[in-house]
């Protein structure tokens, strides 16, 4: 259980800082707010994985038993909407 969590936050942190790299820009978040970008991120990476592959249904389950590149797909739409509703 405690592992599980542990995990989840270090692939947050891994998938939200590869999404930081990848959308171009300067952020003043810390490692908190981008480990929590990364595990959002696995979430709308995974739900929209569900959607467009098989088995086709709407899921919501951690980014642990998602794939890596899904979390981070996930954390990479979420930190462009953030930046188009920030600079609003």
């Amino acid at each position: 259980m405690i592992w599980d969590i542990v995990l989840l936050i270090l692939l947050g942190l891994i998938c939200g800082g590869i999404a930081r790299l990848i959308v171009p820009g300067k952020e003043s978040f810390g490692w908190i707010v981008t480990a929590l970008l990364g595990i959002a991120g696995g979430y709308v990476g995974g739900t929209l994985g569900s959607l467009v592959f098989a088995p086709h249904q709407f899921d919501f389950r951690p980014p642990i038993e998602h794939s890596f590149i899904g979390g981070v797909i996930g954390a990479v739409i979420l930190l462009w909407v953030y930046k188009k509703v920030a600079t609003r």
